[in-house]
């Protein structure tokens, strides 16, 4: 009977991580409190300026390192989003808004619009475009997202990224 419980938990285990596994992503769309939704493909990724970012150490919530991400380079989260119309009659109004990030498991990121378009956060958070001198149409995690400069780096860094939605705080 023992024997039988423990076959069950495993089982169990195993299909509940199998659930919450990343699909793999070529595109996300923007969707939103923006005046045109868009669809943003890894191919877009060379309308914008590249940055080698090195290698990045992924660290869990209490800070200790769990891997290494080598050679990443990535275009800026803010230079995609800087050419979507937001849905503001003033400016005054733009720090209203959050940036929720979703990946494919429904693992979720969020940001607000000061932190990207107002802060030197927005300097690093990035959509990766190559890992390990793979291109990132390559990779089997793409779209992948990451801000290097957090002191906890595995809290933001997004696999499979889907979709952002742009939304306003009440």
């Amino acid at each position: 009977m023992r024997i039988l419980c423990l076959l069950m938990a495993v089982s169990l285990a195993t299909s509940i991580s199998a659930q919450k596994m990343n699909e793999p992503t070529k595109s996300f769309r923007v969707t939103g409190e923006i005046k045109e939704e868009k669809k943003i493909t890894i191919d877009d990724f060379f309308n914008y300026r590249e940055s080698s970012l090195g290698d990045v150490v992924i660290t869990n919530h209490l800070g200790e390192p769990k891997s290494t991400q080598k050679k990443l380079k990535g275009i800026l989260l803010r230079d995609v989003l800087e050419k979507m119309e937001f849905k503001s009659p003033s400016p005054k109004e733009l720090s209203t808004f959050y940036i929720v990030c979703k990946a494919t498991d429904g693992y979720i990121i969020v940001y607000s619009w000061n932190e990207i378009f107002n802060n030197p956060a927005g300097e690093s958070i990035y959509l990766i475009t190559s890992k390990d001198g793979v291109a990132a149409k390559e990779l089997e995690e793409s779209v992948l997202m990451l801000s290097p400069r957090d002191y906890k780096t595995g809290r933001r860094y997004l696999k499979g990224l889907a979709e952002i939605q742009i939304k306003r705080a009440q």
